[in-house]
């Protein structure tokens, strides 16, 4: 079974967490302090840890600079200060990923799949393919699709751009980029036009409303992103 400790001091955070996670399948440990973070990490041997920046009066990242003495464990910090000075603070420090509150219980699973992929660490031995975003589930391994318990039939390069999205909530992709991670082509090559025809035809099996789109949104000037928390505009 895949190993996750959290470091929170807060109490509720911590709970609902390890909940929701336990509930999908991962083994939880939590822990409260640096201490107890460098303990646990010895005993346990997560394959993951997520941290808060923010510990009482200690601080996420000393934590993370003594981790790194002991082990290479993939870290995702969790923190409310969403600067991007911060995240960059964070990453070069050497966390691997960064999840800025409020967040989605969703997209915490993603990102947590995302990185022990990543990393080479095992994923969840139970449900390591599904990803779930309120009421959709896209399951990596068998192709499929459900919004609300109802098999959404996409072509293979349909769930391919819609699985590609949902990897990396809230990261903007332009149409190049998606043309070059999931047709593995360039705009010298294929039109970008095929994408904009994809995400139409997504949107319109996956999206209730396909106008006012809750998951994949168009970011103006830019390109796509997925949003985990599932909300129309």
């Amino acid at each position: 079974m895949t190993t996750i400790l959290i470091v929170e001091d807060d109490v509720e955070m911590s709970a609902m967490l390890s909940q929701y996670l336990e509930g999908e399948g991962f083994g939880v440990v939590r822990t409260q302090s640096m201490s107890g973070a460098l303990s646990a990490t010895l005993a346990n041997e997560p394959d993951l840890v997520l941290l808060d920046i923010v510990l009482g009066e200690e601080d996420g990242r000393d934590v993370l600079r003594e981790l790194r003495h002991i082990s290479d464990v993939p870290v995702i910090f969790i923190t409310g200060r969403g600067l991007e000075a911060e995240r960059i603070a964070g990453l070069k420090l050497g966390a691997d990923d960064y999840i800025t509150k409020p967040f989605s219980l969703g997209e915490v699973e993603a990102r947590i799949e995302t990185v022990l992929r990543r990393t080479g660490a095992p994923a969840n031995s139970l449900e390591a393919t599904v990803r779930r975003f309120g009421d959709l589930h896209i399951n990596e391994t068998t192709h499929e699709v459900h919004r609300a318990g109802v098999l959404i039939d996409l072509t293979s390069k349909e769930f391919a751009l819609l699985a590609f999205l949902a990897a990396t909530p809230r990261q903007v992709y332009s149409r190049a980029q998606l043309l070059e991670h999931v047709w593995s082509s360039s705009s010298e090559w294929q039109n970008e036009a095929t994408v904009t025809e994809h995400i139409r035809r997504v949107r319109s099996k996956v999206e209730v409303d396909p106008d006012r789109p809750r998951w994949i949104k168009t970011v103006r000037g830019v390109g796509y992103r997925f949003e985990p928390d599932g909300q129309s505009h």
